[in-house]
Parts: structure tokens; C-alpha cells; sequence
């Protein structure tokens, strides 16, 4: 598998090699790099951007959410949304890490709860239980459909079905939220791998007709001078 060397630096400095194919948001993160997505990394900010300072050759092109959000100017200067940027190629890639704002700086999950449990216990006795029942039927709604719909689903298997479940919902959401030009690449390339399958596997039976019909003939063949023989050992 060919691999990228993706060093950061600035306010921290970090290396490692990554596969080639990986977002760079992911490969940021998997080397211990805190990346701002406040969008949920669908394209819709510019939080996630991180400049390039070397490498830019070795990226996707640009996505249209990437000029929508970047403009021009900033892409030429370097710049790139990592949650839309593939590392394409292999080679060295250099990302130069800058200080974000702190006001811009998105929530952490303990101030989303806290936020939430502020909001919670300002609504009225009625609005506390509608809300409770609404997300709790959400959930089991969406989990006892997932279990019920496991056909190996046996006692000792529900902490694999219910492991199981968490990844097929992360799988699902990296996929919806893939640039519709990475999304048309990839169903390029399988139709591509699905036709040559389906060529490999005519000329397959192509190959096995032709030579059934040369053990036929053959085998007839030899029938005939058989046949031949025998009338001259007769006479």
C-alpha cells in the first residue's frame, strides 16, 4: 500500500505515514492533531481548513464546497479544507498548523451537555417528558430495528450486534458525507471493476466452450478411425 509522510508544523510539530486515499482530517487526527469541525464536516465552514506548504501536487482538486468557502485566493495560497482534501499520491507533505481564535474555537462535548442540561431544566413539566420520550423511541427504535434484523443474533452475540451497530452508523455517516465529487469517482471505478469482472468471466466461458468443442470433435475423430479400423481387420 503506497503511504504518505504528512508532517505538521507551527504550534505543534508532528510526523507519520498515512495511506494514500486518506481525508486529511483523518490523517490530522490520527497523528494527534486537534482539527475544528464545526459543520460535522460537511463543507459548510471554513473551521477545518489547514495550509499546505508543501505537496499541493500530492492532493484531490479542490471541491466546489472548497471555492465556495475558501475562494479563489486562499486555495492558490495554500489552503484546503482537510475534510475535503484526499491525500491522492505518494510523496512528502508538509501542513503548517496556525493558532485559532479561541471565540471560534467549536464546543467540547461536556459544554454540549451542560449547554443542553441548562436548556432542559428551564422547559415546563410537559416539554421535559415530550422530549424524553421522543429521544428515547428514537433510540430503541433505531437499535431494536438493527438486533431484530441480525439473523445471527443469539444470547452471548448481543454485545458484537450492539458494537456492530455503532460502526455501521459511523460507516454510513463518513459515506453521506463524502464531496459529491469524491462520491462520483468512487462509482466511476466500481463500474469500471464490475465490467471487467463480467468481461474476465465471459471470456472464461468463452474459453471453456471453445475447448469442450475440440474434445468433442477430437473424440469423435477418433471414434470414426476406430470404426475405420475395424472394417479393415474385417476384410
Amino acid at each position: 500500500m503506497e503511504q504518505v509522510e504528512l508532517k505538521f508544523e507551527g504550534e505543534e510539530n508532528r510526523s507519520g505515514l498515512v495511506a494514500v486515499g486518506t481525508y486529511l482530517f483523518d490523517a490530522a487526527r490520527r497523528l494527534g492533531i486537534e482539527v475544528q469541525d464545526e459543520c460535522g464536516r460537511q463543507g459548510e465552514c471554513d473551521s477545518c481548513a489547514l495550509k499546505i506548504t508543501q505537496g499541493m501536487e500530492l492532493l484531490s482538486t479542490p471541491t466546489a464546497a472548497e471555492n465556495t468557502q475558501l475562494g479563489e485566493k486562499r486555495i492558490k495560497d495554500g489552503e484546503r479544507l482537510s475534510c475535503q482534501t484526499i491525500l491522492e499520491k505518494a510523496g512528502e507533505i508538509t501542513v503548517m498548523i496556525t493558532q485559532k481564535n479561541e471565540e471560534n474555537k467549536p464546543e467540547t462535548e461536556e459544554e454540549k451537555i451542560n449547554e443542553f442540561r441548562k436548556e432542559f431544566e428551564g422547559l415546563p413539566l410537559e416539554k421535559k417528558i415530550s422530549s424524553l420520550v421522543e429521544l428515547e423511541v428514537i433510540a430503541l427504535s433505531d437499535t431494536f430495528s438493527f438486533i431484530l434484523n441480525s439473523p445471527y443474533l443469539i444470547a452471548g452475540k448481543v454485545m458484537d450486534v450492539m458494537a456492530e451497530f455503532g460502526m455501521k452508523l459511523e460507516n454510513e455517516d463518513r459515506k453521506a458525507k463524502r464531496p459529491e465529487e469524491h462520491k462520483e469517482k468512487e462509482n466511476g471505478a466500481s463500474a469500471k471493476a464490475s465490467a471487467k469482472k463480467a468481461k474476465t468471466s465471459s471470456e472464461k466461458t468463452d474459453g471453456k466452450k471453445k475447448t469442450a468443442k475440440k474434445t468433442t470433435a477430437k473424440k469423435g475423430s477418433n471414434e470414426k478411425s476406430g470404426e475405420e479400423d475395424s472394417v479393415v481387420d474385417a476384410v
